[in-house]
């Protein structure tokens, strides 16, 4: 075990970190692709880094809904920007926690000694989703093109259903082995560990206006860059579009469930939406944050990946992630300065925290002695979340590791953690500490 408890090999700090706005799917960034707000972000992050762009050589990035036109987002990252050409890239897809996977994947090069300086990253943008043909309309479009004449090209479509072969496929929304999507499952888990409308209303209020008052302050500023909104450029988007500083508990309470109309818990309100975005961080080893003059965000102290049976709690991956990530930072729940678990929904949220605390939980589900613990409420997302912020799914890790050590360094904090749950009942986890560790 190394310095502080960190796994063996080079320490790994995290320098920089930079976000686009997060915009309501369908707004400002219609006309932007997963890779072109990515390349933005790249750029503009490694600019105001002061760092040469001939340091950097390798490029960690992901995306969850694939592009039908460029499937290497990570080497694309590189070519439509400053980066050298000869940086090595890879593209990583772990649903929810594909930015968490990247950093992850970016520390362990520069751990090994692989890799010196990197950034890692992911983009999201739902308003660019591919639409699919159905598998006849597909195998019809294979054989015409295969065919000598036109009658043989004709032929070729003779057996398809007009009304259903030819309606477009969108992207899979459900759970392939539950036949679930991610809200009827959080319906499912709110139900389970009692968890009311009401809580899940009030976390929901409280991540708008925490969200809103960071704006306020000025948090986000150094970490949300601008961005023209295409096709004139004529006017940038420069705040996240979603954060509802006027939201109010009878607002959030009227609206109407969405998954179970007729029981249901989960609605629009405490739940997060459908967002465009993107965000990045630079990763280096110690040795080069000493030889180039840094200053550290922060280091990568530990992570970990978990995964349960999705018949089970879906999105209760982190309450199995933490634990082995506290673990193998030789550290305690109740060493947290911060804590950041990502918003999909505020009963997912609050499901979790259940299990943190659940001594059952912990003897039946982790084969545990006792609970990792209770969460602060004053610790917990403090500047707001998914629910509030937005969820570009490929970017929301990167979001949460610059947000929460730019906040560890307001409070000369020494440690955080962040989970993410994500589809297929993954959880991921990861522990951070501050500048001076």
């Amino acid at each position: 075990m190394a310095k502080n408890g960190s796994p063996p090999g080079r320490r790994v700090a995290i320098v920089a970190g930079l976000r686009t706005p997060f915009v309501k799917s369908g707004g400002d960034f219609r006309d932007l692709s997963a890779v072109d707000l990515g390349a933005i972000v790249v750029n503009e992050l490694v600019s105001r880094s002061g760092i040469q762009a001939r340091e950097f050589d390798s490029v960690v990035f992901g995306q969850v809904i694939p592009s039908s036109l460029v499937s290497l987002i990570g080497r694309e990252i590189v070519l439509r920007t400053s980066l050298p050409r000869s940086a090595q890239a890879h593209t990583v897809a772990r649903a929810c926690a594909t930015s968490i996977q990247a950093a992850t994947d970016a520390a362990d090069q520069i751990a090994l000694g692989h890799s010196d300086c990197a950034v890692a990253g992911g983009a999201e943008s739902l308003s660019d989703a591919p639409i699919f043909a159905s598998r006849p309309l597909a195998q019809a479009l294979v054989a015409a093109s295969r065919a000598k004449g036109l009658v043989e090209k004709v032929k070729a479509f003779s057996s398809l259903d007009w009304k259903k072969d030819l309606a477009p496929v969108p992207p899979a929304l459900k759970e392939p082995t539950t036949g679930l999507t991610m809200g009827d499952s959080a319906e499912q888990m709110a139900q389970k560990n009692g968890i009311s409308r009401e809580a899940q209303d009030a976390f929901a209020y409280q991540s708008h206006r925490r969200a809103a008052e960071a704006w306020a302050a000025g948090k986000f500023d150094g970490e949300v860059m601008h961005v023209a909104v295409p096709p004139r450029y004529d006017r940038v988007a420069a705040k996240d579009n979603i954060v509802r500083g006027d939201a109010t508990l009878d607002a959030l309470a009227s609206l109407k469930p969405v998954f179970d109309r007729k029981y249901g818990t989960i609605t629009a309100g405490n739940a997060s939406p459908l967002t465009d975005g993107a965000a990045a961080v630079i990763l280096v080893s110690e040795e080069k944050v000493q030889a180039l003059g840094l200053k550290p965000l922060g280091w990568l102290r530990s992570y970990a990946y978990a995964a349960l049976d999705p018949k089970d709690q879906l999105l209760q991956g982190p309450a199995y992630a933490a634990p082995v990530a506290l673990d193998r930072a030789g550290l305690a729940l109740g060493d947290m300065d911060l804590v950041d678990m990502h918003e999909a929904f505020a009963a997912q949220v609050l499901s979790n925290l259940q299990a943190f605390a659940s001594k059952e939980f912990a003897e039946q589900k982790l084969g545990r002695g006792k609970p990792l613990g209770e969460v602060d409420p004053a610790r917990l997302n403090v500047n707001g979340g998914s629910i509030a912020l937005g969820h570009p799914f490929g970017a929301t890790g990167a979001r949460m590791i610059t947000q929460t050590l730019r906040e560890l360094g307001r409070r000369k904090g020494a440690h955080a953690l962040l989970t993410v749950c994500a589809a297929g009942a993954i959880g991921a986890a990861v522990v951070l500490d501050g500048p001076e560790a």
